[in-house]
């Protein structure tokens, strides 16, 4: 049987505070949090985080010219999910806060989602998803949030401002009418449900696979823009 060892490969600090560290684990990537039990995400596993990207899409009416923002890069399955599902004339702009996330996914581990940085509709900004959503009027068909563990901070507490009710109203005013706000999750959070719908949002909940139709399920809110 083959063995299965950590190499660490790097680390980062995470602004504000924290530590992300970058493992390989034979053909595997993983990235930890310093202090948390457990990955933060892996490269064999990420049927969540495609699927938040899918449903998502499945939901804007012309997704083939939907311009689509991204919160958090993670190991790129999301953002190259979007680009599955989105036309020739469309964009997909992912806000990421940590540089050296982006440098990873330069380098071998972004072929395992097939080097989505490279696809010309895409472009990758070093930044707070939050400043990028206040920034619009109405300028997006679709974001889509991963970051850190979902509305219950893990890495950044600074996140709280995100899925608090002013970060919600904002993300409404950036999006068009009948845009979706998407956000991943580990766990359903039925404080969060509620402030969606005091945001204004159409809900829909749906309780996804990890990886391949088995196992740990993740937790996905799907809020339209009336």
């Amino acid at each position: 049987m083959r063995m299965r060892i950590n190499t660490l490969l790097d680390t980062a600090p995470i602004p504000n505070g924290g530590e992300l560290r970058f493992y390989q684990r034979n053909e595997e990537y993983s990235i930890e949090v310093v202090g948390s039990s457990g990955e933060l995400m892996s490269t064999a596993i990420h049927g969540s985080e495609d699927a938040l990207a899918v449903l998502a899409l499945k939901r804007v009416k012309d997704a083939q010219n939907a311009r689509v923002l991204v919160g958090g890069l993670g190991m790129g399955f999301t953002l190259a999910a979007a680009l599955r599902h989105v036309g020739p004339k469309g964009e997909v702009v992912v806000a990421e806060l940590v540089p050296e996330v982006v440098k990873w996914n330069q380098g071998p581990m972004g072929a395992k989602a097939g080097d989505p940085m490279q696809d010309p509709r895409a472009r990758v900004v070093v930044s707070d998803v939050l400043e990028l959503i206040r920034k619009e009027r109405g300028g997006y068909d679709a974001i889509l949030l991963d970051t850190d563990n979902g509305p219950v901070g893990l890495t950044q507490p600074d996140n709280d401002r995100l899925y608090s009710h002013r970060g919600l109203r904002s993300a409404y005013n950036a999006l068009r009418p009948h845009g979706v706000l998407a956000v991943w999750s580990t766990d359903p959070d039925a404080p969060f449900t509620k402030r969606l719908g005091m945001a204004g949002f159409r809900i829909n909940e749906e309780e996804v696979f990890a990886h391949r139709d088995k196992g740990t399920k993740h937790h996905l809110w799907f809020a339209t823009r009336p």
